[in-house]
């Protein structure tokens, strides 16, 4: 899944993106609003984890102007410890979550798979999809059937699992690459098959349809 993190602390910006990609995130940095702004109307991010107090734009405004252009990304807003006014202000402004300033990381991430989970109305607990459990914390992906714990790597779990949360829809190889690889990362249409190939091996062919012309399709009926 694909994060904006707009945070102006280079020193905390450093370490949350760091931690949140050995989560399974590709992270792209903003640190100033208008910046932030534009990244955000622009890129197809899953989710945004904005703070307030912004050089160029204030992050308020930054949520606003979102929301006014018709934007429904999921955002989490950081606010500085008792500053009740701003979780009021930015919820009214559309937030869907907030956190106070300091604040543990482990907290950030859980309540930012809380916000991906009610995106595509995912129930608690670990995602199961075409016999597969992928447990998010250790990166791996369980086959139900026989009980087998398969590792995977950084890339092949992004991919795994947006496929799992977007069973028997036609994803095409921009979209894949959109949410699977950050701003940086080249994104190189026959790298993102190799992945595809990969996990095919590992998981059985049959869960990852090719559709000429269109994309791929994940799931049991993907053929």
């Amino acid at each position: 899944m694909r994060l904006l993190l707009v945070e102006d602390d280079a020193g905390l910006s450093d370490r949350l993106r760091l931690e949140l990609e050995k989560t399974g995130f590709a992270v792209d940095v903003a640190a100033d609003g208008v910046d932030a702004e534009f990244m955000g109307g622009s890129e197809p991010y899953d989710v945004a984890v904005l703070d307030l107090g912004l050089p160029g734009r204030p992050g308020l405004e930054v949520l606003r102007h979102w929301r006014a252009a018709g934007n429904p990304l999921p955002v989490l807003i950081l606010t500085a410890r008792d500053a009740w006014h701003e979780k009021v202000d930015g919820f009214k402004a559309g937030a869907d979550d907030y956190l106070s300033k300091p604040f543990h990381t482990a907290e950030l991430i859980a309540r930012l798979q809380a916000l991906l989970r009610r995106g595509v109305a995912r129930p608690h607990g670990p995602l199961r999809v075409a016999g597969l459990e992928l447990d998010e914390d250790a990166q791996t992906v369980r086959i139900l059937a026989t009980r087998e714990a398969i590792d995977l790597t950084g890339t092949e779990f992004r991919l795994l699992r947006y496929f799992m949360l977007h069973p028997g829809r036609v994803l095409s190889k921009s979209r894949l690459a959109e949410h699977v690889y950050d701003f940086d990362t080249e994104r190189d249409s026959n790298v993102l098959e190799v992945y595809i190939n990969r996990l095919r091996r590992k998981l059985g062919r049959d869960l990852i349809a090719t559709r000429r012309g269109q994309g791929y399709v994940f799931g049991d009926d993907a053929g």
